[in-house]
């Protein structure tokens, strides 16, 4: 079993971290650049960066913010928010990215992932998929989970992988910010039909919810933000737990 990663999320919106249940009643959760560098120095592995609002208000991430977060981190920095095109990519990864996330454009322009990977390389591009479970079918939504799609969770992430995707990251708005485990059972359909590495998103709320989404789930890396935000959960004590739980931890 290859190392599983712990990755706190900054769901940044007006400059601030912010953290809701299921996509709404967002509050604030601190500065993102403050909370970054605490999550480097506490040992998370990677840190994604979301600019929720920006593909919903029609605009492009805020780079100066991205520079300031990527000058105090030593983790790879994942970014996500607002990015249409190959400029935008490019752009973000001179902020000091070292991946980007892509959701809403990628679906409505899929040749966006086989850009980017022919471009950049398919390290670089994380699909990321916001699902809600809705009549036995996992429906893919758009902007930031405001418009569902026709596009289910299983096929998109194939297709996904197939035009070049490195990674997907996949958020269930079902358990997002409800801290009652990951949707293990939606992970491990994804980690069989996947080559790549899938990342959980949406229920983190104990340590055992992290070790169900890698033995359950078999997910790659579990991402989660305010049981880290509020300091529910420390990273440095989850590591031990999983460690202790003989789940390969970095």
């Amino acid at each position: 079993m290859l190392a599983k990663r712990i990755i706190p999320c900054l769901d940044v919106k007006d400059g601030k971290t912010v953290k809701g249940i299921n996509f709404v009643n967002f509050r604030d959760a601190g500065d993102p650049v403050e909370l970054g560098a605490k999550y480097s120095e506490d040992g998370a592995d990677e840190l994604v960066f979301l600019d929720i609002t920006a593909s919903h208000e029609g605009r492009k991430t805020f780079v100066d913010m991205v520079k300031r977060v990527a000058a105090n981190i030593s983790i790879p920095f994942t970014v996500g928010g607002g990015i249409n095109e190959l400029s935008d990519v490019e752009r973000l990864l001179n902020a000091g990215a070292d991946k980007v996330s892509v959701n809403s454009a990628a679906i409505r322009n899929p040749q966006l992932i086989n850009d980017i990977a022919r471009n950049f390389g398919s390290q670089v591009c994380v699909a990321a998929i916001d699902a809600k479970y809705d009549d036995g079918v996992w429906t893919c939504y758009l902007n930031g989970g405001r418009i569902p799609t026709e596009r289910s969770l299983f096929e998109w992430a194939k297709e996904a992988q197939d035009r070049g995707a490195g990674e997907i990251l996949f958020t269930s708005m079902s358990h997002d910010g409800v801290k009652t485990g990951y949707p293990n059972d939606a992970l491990s359909t994804l980690a069989d039909i996947l080559k790549i590495p899938v990342i959980a998103s949406g229920g983190a709320g104990t340590k055992e919810h992290f070790k169900d989404a890698f033995l359950i789930g078999k997910a790659d890396a579990a991402l989660a933000a305010s049981v880290f935000h509020f300091g529910e959960i420390k990273i440095p004590e989850l590591k031990e737990y999983l460690r202790n739980n003989n789940i390969p931890i970095r």
